[in-house]
């Protein structure tokens, strides 16, 4: 006998609405969402921050909380309704692996207790076998010794190592469906694509379904099938990922490829950032409610939009046919700021070194044994000189040392050894004031850095104040110019940080950064938490005020997109070192130091379809090396030559004006490597 449901997808929903209450009345999060994905398949949800992508995980499994009223025509999961049955399916045929693996893991239990805790919990294991699979389960991820990392708590584990932890978690009663939220998000590039790589081989092997919701376009197209592009509740285009991403149909779609810094493409002028912002949610828009942010607007726009399906394609935009081709206009870019071949030195470290003691479990271990390993270098040795008017881009994984360069720079941790001159002064442990005013730092995150108890003209009038700049009247004045330089209106004077958004907090961090007017910026992956377009919005104001300003900068990211897009020169750091550096436009193609060839193979570029069988897939990370006096990349490094790398330290080889590589390998050897990158 057939089986019905053999050919019917194993997740359907149609037509689903979910509202949130709240004092403003209710919040309109999703109109009418409908998806299908088939056994075995693969789909993408993507769409700005507040578009509704996480609300769908969260109604598929149950957990919106109070407050929340969803309507649909019908969830069904193999055949079974999801509202009625989300409380039996969560965590037992569908797993959830959120963004962030530290919030996701409980810091007081270990990480074997909890990948075991769903086998007991779902399938009735007794502790010692649940404990037992976990160790395997642990081990089927890619974790060495996995026996010893399920006895560890998170805090001693890498980001990596974490996620796939939570990745064991959510297999371990070995669901049919995966929900996967921003999964990789806050990793770095070569441990993104291990991740990946482990997703692909689940839904090759086990035949694991999938919805990856991602702001990262290259991410999406690697991993999926099919894609919904989601804005503002609604679904404005669905269909076959690689065919939607080659040739987006509705202009949202458009906006966002154009957004997107590429590092297939190098320094790309100006990036085009959506204008505007996500309508109000308590106010559904009757018509098309992307068209006060759309290049192609017209009024029949204020009309209501259906989602027309054709050729296996489905867009929400009455204008899809006569705009097709068209790409998002993209403002040209403003002559670039006259500078010279050779700006005059600004900033000059030589041999700054600083060692801490070991925190990460595996770093504590001893290959050999459980010896306690000596304090390592996060700094070792590093010497580099930054122009005035220069943005200098600082790469390289988790844990290679690069924030600690940073604050060291700025003189906030102080060196074991080595010297810092700016301006040709050398800048003591304690700087004095003068230096604290022109170097200053952007953090990543301006929920941590900025006061949720000040206003925007508390935090911008306190640098002011602190360094004599200006008070009363004219320091007034002096905040509505730095609202003015970041391009917000003086009106966000008195707002608190809760009533901003992600892009407009973080402009408030660089206003405040510039406001005791520096000549130096740390910028500690300030652009990293950001959605797309609004990534493209920060980018294109630090490359502003550059001009403006003649403002340097140490650019401090794991996006080596992004960095290709801003730096004049790229520096790659490496177990505390820096093992390459050189002009921005020559470190995209060969020669490389073998670290900057697996950075750029891991990256996940939209339309690289044919890189998978090419990647260098790199083990281990950057705390899973022995004591080694020779290449400190020699553990992980695919081109490793034997005894040579583990015992002699690697010579320097130049190519060029400025371009330098620390490597064993010849420089006809460096120089025939294959391209890394794919062009499209």
């Amino acid at each position: 006998m057939v089986d019905p449901m053999a050919d019917a997808p194993l997740l359907d929903i149609k037509r689903m609405s979910l509202t949130y209450a709240t004092q403003r009345g209710p919040v309109h999060a999703l109109q009418d969402v409908s998806l299908a994905i088939p056994r075995g398949g693969a789909m993408g949800l993507v769409g700005e921050s507040g578009s509704g992508k996480s609300s769908v995980v969260l109604a598929m499994l149950g957990l919106l909380g109070q407050g929340a009223e969803t309507v649909c025509d019908s969830a069904l999961f193999d055949g079974l309704d999801l509202r009625a049955a989300a409380e039996t399916l969560r965590g037992r045929r569908i797993g959830v692996v959120f963004q962030d693996p530290a919030a996701a893991l409980n810091p007081a239990l270990t990480i074997g207790f909890q990948v075991a805790e769903p086998l007991v919990q779902h399938r009735g294991l007794s502790r010692e076998a649940a404990f037992a699979r976990a160790v395997e389960l642990l081990g089927e991820m890619g974790i060495a010794r996995a026996a010893q990392v399920a006895r560890a708590y998170p805090h001693q584990l890498s980001g990596g190592m974490k996620q796939r932890a939570v990745i064991a978690t959510a297999l371990a009663c070995e669901p049919e469906l995966l929900l996967l939220d921003e999964p990789t998000t806050a990793l770095d590039v070569t441990v993104e694509a291990q991740i990946l790589d482990l997703l692909e081989e689940l839904r090759r092997e086990r035949g694991v379904s999938m919805l990856l919701v991602s702001h990262n376009l290259g991410i999406v197209d690697r991993l999926c099938d099919e894609l919904t592009v989601l804005y503002a509740g609604r679904v404005v285009e669905q269909g076959a990922c690689t065919e939607l991403l080659g040739d987006p149909r509705h202009p949202y779609t458009r906006g966002l490829l154009a957004a997107l810094p590429r590092v297939d493409r190098g320094k790309m002028g100006r990036l085009a950032p959506i204008p505007g912002g996500l309508p109000d949610l308590t106010r559904p828009i009757e018509g098309c409610n992307f068209e006060p942010r759309c290049a192609f607007a017209v009024a029949a726009c204020a009309l209501p939009q259906a989602l027309r399906a054709a050729d296996g394609r489905a867009v929400r935009c009455h204008r899809a046919e006569e705009i097709a081709g068209q790409p998002w206009p993209i403002p040209e870019a403003a002559a670039d700021a006259v500078r010279p071949e050779k700006p005059l030195t600004l900033l000059r470290a030589e041999g700054l070194t600083r060692s801490f003691g070991h925190s990460s479990l595996l770093s504590r271990l001893s290959l050999k044994g459980l010896k306690p390993a000596t304090d390592f270098k996060a700094v070792d040795g590093v010497s580099l000189t930054i122009g005035r008017g220069e943005v200098l881009g600082l790469v390289g994984e988790s844990g290679c040392g690069k924030s600690t360069l940073g604050r060291l720079v700025l003189r906030l941790l102080r060196a074991d050894s080595g010297t810092l001159h700016f301006e040709g002064k050398e800048i003591a442990d304690e700087p004095p004031t003068a230096y604290r005013r022109r170097a200053q730092i952007v953090f990543q995150n301006p929920d941590s850095s900025l006061n949720p108890r000040q206003t925007v003209d508390e935090a911008l009038r306190r640098p002011l104040i602190r360094f004599g700049l200006a008070s009363g009247a004219e320091a007034t004045k002096e905040v509505e110019r730095l609202l003015d330089l970041v391009r917000l209106p003086p009106s966000y004077r008195q707002r608190y940080p809760h009533q901003m958004s992600g892009g407009e907090k973080q402009r408030i961090g660089i206003a405040r950064a510039l406001a005791s007017r520096p000549d130096f910026l740390v910028c500690d992956e300030a652009v990293s938490a950001l959605d797309v377009s609004v990534q493209a919005a920060v980018l294109n104001l630090l490359t502003d005020l550059r001009d403006e300003l003649d403002v340097a900068y140490l650019f401090i990211s794991h996006d080596i997109g992004v960095v290709a897009h801003i730096a004049d020169r790229i520096a790659v750091m490496y177990r505390g070192a820096i093992v390459e550096e050189g002009p921005a436009r020559e470190m995209l193609m060969p020669p490389y130091h073998p670290y900057t060839e697996a950075l750029l193979s891991a990256v996940p570029v939209v339309g690289a379809h044919g890189r998978a069988a090419s990647r260098i897939r790199l083990t281990g990370d950057v705390s899973s090396a022995p004591g080694t006096i020779g290449c400190r990349f020699a553990h992980r490094c695919p081109r490793h030559l034997g005894a040579t790398c583990d015992t002699v330290e690697p010579p320097v080889r130049k190519f060029g004006e400025g371009h330098r590589i620390a490597c064993h390998l010849t420089p006809d050897e460096l120089k025939a490597m294959p391209p890394a990158l794919a062009a499209e």
